[in-house]
């Protein structure tokens, strides 16, 4: 039996949809390919093997994740570490998590907008957005590292590791 990946007309008319560059596109659809009915918040993308099966460089596919939370498509709900090579999972938010309904957050993005996370979740839903910032000037640590932390650049803390950047 065949699966799909139904994209609603609503969000694809959407202009927030409309906006989205091709690489943001590509990765949307490569997570939403990853959701299997009940599994919303855990699909597991990092940035190393998004740039490799999408076909395009870390930096596309860092810069097509940090677009598409921006635009309120998806957010992080658990980091990826580094250590122990663990890959950031996501949910999409035209799908509900937890029995929880979705949250469609890219309705309310406008052009020139930026959406703030919602702090106030109900349910203490896990698909809040805030412990996984994509805010690429937002911490302006030094890229050199210390002796108790790795280096790291200005991405997004979210999104895949400090290896794969």
């Amino acid at each position: 039996m065949e699966q799909y990946a139904p994209l609603s007309y609503p969000m694809l008319q959407s202009p927030a949809w409309r906006s989205l560059g091709g690489s943001a596109v590509k990765v949307f659809i490569e997570l939403r390919c990853r959701f299997h009915g009940h599994n919303n918040g855990k699909l597991a993308l990092s940035l190393e093997e998004a740039a490799r099966l999408l076909h395009m460089g870390k930096a596309t596919a860092l810069a097509a994740f940090a677009e598409l939370v921006e635009k309120g498509f998806v957010v992080c709900t658990r980091k990826g570490q580094w250590y122990g090579r663990l890959a950031s999972t996501w949910a999409v938010t035209d799908k509900g998590v937890d029995g929880n309904p979705p949250t469609n957050a890219w309705r309310q993005w406008q052009p020139g907008t930026v959406l703030k996370p919602n702090r106030k979740a109900k349910g203490g839903s896990r698909t809040e957005p805030s412990h996984c910032a994509t805010d690429r000037f937002q911490d302006r640590a030094p890229l050199y590292g210390s002796a108790t932390e790795p280096v790291r650049g200005l991405g997004a803390p979210c999104i895949g590791s400090v290896a794969d950047r």
